[in-house]
């Protein structure tokens, strides 16, 4: 099938992902505590809308309910969803320019990079809060941009950066950091609980400022990214047959590393570290759509936002009034699904 019909198919699928998105993050708008009718929950949402809000009837509304709506509920989905989306797009580049299908948005060490930032700024008893983001955050932002440029330049061989050079460098660095912040917890023992929580992932300090934050970030990058879709498809080849059609392989490596870098690192240090979606959602996709990234990429941001919103709403609700990080929910559905991947692959070799 040409990509011109496919073109077409996508858009009707991509169209229907689009529309399941927008009843799950109302779907889960309604989910909590304070139990809030559908329709409800859309008539305030939609009263917010330009123009629209003001042929909304909102008789019968609790004013509570737009602040738990709006408020409470609705920065935290958007904020889930956008983790969603960059975690998804990152983990789909990579495995398509690793040539590596267990590749994930953590596989240079930004994950341990956040860690051991965050880790320090709690240590520290930095808990202030700086243009509106937590100290914390900026830490773990730092850290994780400071991990990708040690793992560049230890990749790095004269102008050149290898894949399998990256990858070590990546794993490497990120184990040494790993056991920095095992060191830092060992002998910060009060800190413990803090730590611990913060890299197990979790949105619960979602706020609208995050979101304004967050939002530019992970729409830019996605766009950028999915303008080198074509590239990334050749580079799923190998460099060598990149390089043949006329791709400048060492600029989109740079390009992609760069601003896949600042997506993940944002999502990280907003939310700390939530393993597997970059994995699951990707391979899943690509069992449905195909390996061509002009197609992967959009399904993949959209579908991995379900994800997310679904995850952090069962966070959420499943033992209230107590909350579980939603990174322990995504890794109980990614774990049986890498285990599932893997014996598959044994099979293959088999």
């Amino acid at each position: 099938m040409g990509f011109i019909k496919k073109k077409r198919i996508y858009k009707y699928f991509l169209i229907l992902a689009l529309i399941i998105l927008a009843f799950v993050v109302i779907i889960s708008s309604t989910i909590g505590v304070a139990d809030i009718s559908f329709i409800d929950s859309l008539r305030i949402m939609v009263s917010r809308v330009p123009l629209v809000g003001t042929l909304i009837d909102s008789d019968g509304i609790r004013q509570s309910y737009y602040f738990i709506v709006l408020n409470v509920r609705l920065p935290r989905i958007l904020l889930s969803a956008l983790i969603g989306v960059g975690l998804s797009v990152v983990g789909s580049t990579f495995q398509s320019m690793f040539r590596n299908p267990m590749a994930d948005p953590y596989i240079l060490g930004i994950s341990s990079g956040a860690s051991a930032g965050a880790t320090i700024a709690i240590v520290l008893g930095f808990g202030g809060i700086i243009g509106g983001l937590s100290i914390i955050t900026l830490y773990a932002f730092i850290g994780a941009i400071l991990t990708v440029l040690i793992v560049y330049n230890i990749a790095r061989v004269g102008s050149r950066v290898t894949t399998l050079n990256l990858i070590l460098s990546g794993v490497a660095v990120g184990l040494f950091l790993s056991s920095v912040v095992s060191l830092l917890m060992f002998f910060n023992r009060d800190d413990i609980e803090k730590i611990v929580m913060w890299t197990m992932g979790s949105v619960s300090s979602a706020t609208w400022n995050k979101v304004r934050i967050l939002t530019p970030v992970v729409t830019i990058g996605s766009m950028i990214i999915t303008a080198y879709a074509r590239d990334l498809n050749a580079m799923s080849m190998g460099d060598e047959t990149a390089k043949s059609l006329g791709i400048e392989v060492e600029r989109v490596k740079k390009i992609l590393l760069v601003v896949s870098s600042l997506i993940v690192a944002s999502c990280v240090s907003t939310s700390g570290v939530i393993g597997f979606v970059g994995l699951i959602v990707p391979h899943t996709i690509r069992l449905i759509v195909g390996s061509d990234q002009r197609g992967l990429l959009p399904f993949s941001a959209v579908w991995g936002a379900i994800f997310m919103v679904v995850c952090d709403t069962l966070a959420r609700n499943l033992i209230p009034p107590s909350e579980i990080p939603v990174g322990a929910i995504t890794s109980l559905f990614g774990a049986p699904f890498f285990i599932i991947m893997l014996y598959k692959n044994k099979k293959k070799v088999i």
